[in-house]
């Protein structure tokens, strides 16, 4: 049996003891794949069997040490292969450790949020509205409605109502609350009793398994472009095996292992590596900024935003309530640090204390206690010890609370209310004249972007020890006080950030559930619109779908809106071809997010189900957080486009230096042995360096990308192609004049290899932001370089190497000619970089 836990919760160390006591907080989930899953995944591919094939051929053919050679790289690949998969899935299980369900907990009497698996017996939960319950608990303070449809399949939510203990086999079942059940209403403290799979749903065998990640757009695409290639690749290989086996007398051994060959440097299979590890380690960095990925689909999606729907509150503002302004008796105080609060105030702040609660959750209201006991400290208005013996709380029909106290003598009572300006004016039976000049000044304080609360106090005899109190508020008499006037202060980084996304063709909307006056003021102290225009939720129900696109053509403010009509505007706005950002954070705005092309919940402020239905998560809940994560999905989206343009030009010489000398009768000259050694380049050139790539200067002054765009169009692949071409020409061109100089083909053989290996380098360079003879930015730029060289060193200065690869001794003609070679390319290569960028500024 659990002991009774205090109002400040377990201690850390108690925490960490249980932790260890009764283990992680988690149900049976998603396993990453086992060594037997991936060694299949690498059986299927086509270049792994190509190997095997090729291997084999040669130990027909009686090359034992060509064929142990090509086939320890079976081994290479599969290593290769693991690392990838290694890399890929660290990111992705810490994405999901990141992602898993919070919970705000109370220990050492500080609320603070921590990863649901920590949650321990006895832990005192803090709930509120939306929440995603961690664990088995007794509720214990508080009331709550929660939605047990996971368990009970009943879509009605349960009222909870609070236990006098936190024993479970004495605690009343209304106040048993369940492990994934979600909070519809209310605010409440409870105390964990069991967690895991002890829990009521561990029992009966559920288990959360992590979000199963969907392939991407590209994704789709990039196998979609290797399945037609492969079939192309397989296709040409049939016909060169017949040409050299049937034309050029050769045997059908080696024309199947010149097939195999041209198949291998025709299959880019180096693209499905580039989308799936890029994306995955993207969203990663990405988090690095404090925005959480929950889906890899959206860091695709993040760099073609062109319209952000937008919170107010926690976003472009700080979610942290002051008071700032107060006004009694036609008397106007501004509340800043350095102005000490005139006496006249003291009533004023002494009732709204007194009207609220001393530990509440409200942020107004802990705006006020702050206030009030930064202000009346060493004064007779303040009153920390009275304890309230009675309190009626906003209804639907009076939207203001009030708390009855005890006075002096036990018969007198005091009463303390506060809530909306209107409310208060009316109970306090005001003539009309003065309930207009309130209301001129609430207008006036809201029109500066202040939310504004009446005050008032009462009193009231009564009699016997037990009193019976009225039923409504409007039973008593009220003295109009004055009114508190609070804001909610701009995040200081978000007037950068909003010209940020202007400059970037970022079209910003703000949708918020506050009064217009107070929309229009924040949108222009941040620089969000200077638009006297507003839109409001009423005036949204009355439009049909086109009068309301032509209102938004007008307008950057949506105030006074439902969640529903949140999620209108979304699919409206998708619907004429726009790609929607949208962040929100309760549950109602669960439907809107999830119907975003990047639904971004807050990590906060922001609620369970909110979270579960976004895309991504702010762990800030700042705007400037979004803009640099659009930054970054920018810059994951071109390194792809550039590492795809490198993949397809890169293939190009292969392939030609492959296929055109055994259409020429020309000596062979590239093997699959040759071929793999390249992958061992091509490869880490495509899924580290161009991974490492920095964001362009310009990549947030250009207009967002069209979402029909891909790597594979037709304008980066025929740049790609152009590139391959005239590299791949100048090694055929001097192949040629190479062999009517009369050079030997080992010698020619180290000539060419050694111009295409640093010709990978250059066409990096090539498709990086560094043109082929600039100073580069990416260190892996220079890791390359000095694999490359050893590579290079390797083959041609261990006989054994160097014999298996046909290579002759080296000297110095091959050494020049291939420096020749080089300097050509490159200049060609950066005469078509040059080309390239000068038709992306057109």
């Amino acid at each position: 049996m659990m002991k009774e836990t205090t109002s400040n919760g377990l201690s850390r160390d108690e925490a960490s003891e249980r932790l260890h006591k009764y283990g992680l907080n988690v149900l049976p989930g998603t396993q990453p794949k086992t060594f037997f899953y991936i060694m299949l995944d690498v059986i299927k591919e086509p270049m792994f069997l190509m190997l095997l094939i090729a291997g084999s051929i040669y130990l027909a053919l009686g090359d034992r040490a060509e064929a142990l050679f090509l086939l320890s790289f079976v081994f290479v690949v599969i290593g290769i292969t693991l690392m990838q998969e290694h890399k890929t899935q660290r990111a992705l299980e810490s994405l999901r450790d990141l992602s898993a369900p919070r919970a705000l907990v109370r220990r050492d009497g500080v609320d603070i949020r921590i990863a649901g698996r920590d949650v321990v017996p006895g832990d005192l939960l803090v709930l509120h509205e939306g929440d995603r319950i961690a664990a088995d608990a007794i509720l214990i303070e508080g009331q709550l409605s929660v939605d047990e449809s996971l368990l009970t399949g009943e879509a009605v939510p349960v009222n909870k109502l609070p236990s006098g203990t936190s024993n479970t086999q004495k605690a009343d079942s209304t106040a048993l609350l369940f492990a994934s059940t979600v909070v519809t209403k209310g605010i409440a403290l409870a105390v964990v009793r069991s967690t895991g799979t002890y829990t009521a749903i561990g029992r009966i065998g559920q288990t959360l398994a992590s979000t199963e990640e969907i392939p991407s757009g590209l994704q789709l695409a990039s196998r979609s472009l290797i399945r037609n290639l492969t079939i192309l690749a397989i296709s040409i290989a049939i016909a060169l095996i017949f040409i050299n086996w049937l034309l050029n007398d050769k045997s059908f051994l080696e024309s199947l292992l010149s097939g195999i060959t041209l198949a291998m440097a025709i299959l880019p299979e180096e693209i499905p590596v580039i989308l799936t590890v890029f994306l995955a380690l993207g969203a990663w960095n990405i988090s690095k900024i404090k925005v959480l990925t929950r889906r890899i689909s959206a860091v695709e999606a993040l760099g073609a935003i062109n319209i952000l729907a937008v919170d107010k509150t926690g976003t472009l503002t700080q979610n942290r309530m002051k008071i700032a302004e107060l006004y009694v008796d036609d008397t106007l105080f501004i509340a800043d640090e350095e102005n000490k609060l005139p006496e006249i105030f003291y009533p004023l702040i002494e009732f709204a204390m007194l009207a609220t609660p001393l530990d509440s959750f409200d942020p107004m209201e802990k705006a006020i206690q702050f206030f009030g006991h930064t202000q009346l400290i060493g004064t007779e208005y303040l009153h920390n010890e009275c304890v309230p013996e009675f309190q009626y709380d906003l209804s639907p029909d009076i939207m203001a609370m009030t708390q009855i106290f005890s006075h002096i003598s036990p018969s007198l009572h005091l009463l303390a209310t506060k809530g909306a300006p209107e409310a208060v004016v009316d109970l306090c039976h005001l003539s009309e004249t003065q309930r207009n000049e309130i209301q001129w000044r609430v207008e006036a304080m809201a029109a500066r972007g202040l939310r504004v609360l009446g005050v008032a106090k009462g009193e009231i005899q009564s009699r016997g020890n037990n009193p019976v109190w009225p039923k409504s508020q409007h039973d008593f008499d009220f003295t109009f006080l004055g009114l508190v006037g609070f804001m909610d202060p701009p995040r200081p980084e978000v007037h950068d950030a909003i010209a940020e996304c202007r400059s970037a063709g970022i079209r910003i909307l703000m949708l918020t559930g506050d009064h217009p006056a107070t929309a229009r003021t924040i949108a222009k102290q941040v620089g969000l619109s200077e638009r006297a225009n507003v839109i409001t939720g009423d005036e949204i129900s009355q439009l049909n779908d086109e009068n309301l696109i032509l209102r938004l053509y007008e307008t950057d403010i949506c105030a006074r809106m439902l969640p529903e009509q949140k999620l209108r505007l979304v699919q409206l706005l998708q619907q004429k071809g726009n790609v929607v950002g949208m962040s929100g954070d309760g549950v109602n705005d669960a439907p809107a997010l999830k119907a975003a092309d990047v639904g971004i919940a807050m990590g906060e402020r922001g609620t369970d189900v909110a979270r579960e239905a976004a895309h991504i998560i702010l762990l800030d809940d700042s705007f400037a957080s979004i803009v640099a994560a659009i930054r970054q999905g920018r810059n994951i989206y071109d390194n792809i486009t550039k590492a795809t343009r490198f993949t397809f030009a890169v293939h190009v010489p292969i392939i030609a230096l492959t296929l055109i000398p055994a259409l020429l009768h020309w000596p062979v000259l590239l093997m699959p042995i040759h071929i793999v050694l390249l992958e061992l380049l091509i490869d880490p050139a495509c899924a580290i360096v161009f991974e490492a790539e920095t964001a362009a200067k310009n990549i947030m002054k250009r207009p967002p990308r069209n979402p029909e765009a891909t790597p594979f169009g037709g304008k980066n692949i025929a740049f790609a192609l152009i590139q391959g071409s005239g590299f791949a020409l100048i090694l055929l061109i001097a192949y040629h004049v190479l062999l009517q100089m009369g050079w030997i083909i080992t010698t020619i053989h180290i000539t060419l290899f050694t111009a295409l290996v640093f010709g990978l380098f250059l066409l990096v360079l090539a498709n990086s932001d560094n043109s082929p003879f600039s100073q580069p930015r990416n260190p892996w730029l220079l890791y390359m370089f000095g694999a490359v060289t050893l590579l290079l060193l390797t083959v041609l200065f261990i006989p054994l190497l160097r014999d298996l690869l046909g290579f002759a001794t080296l000297t110095l003609p091959p050494i020049i000619a291939a420096c020749i070679l080089l300097f050509i390319s490159g200049i060609w290569l950066l005469s078509v970089h040059r080309i390239y960028e000068s038709s992306l500024k057109a």
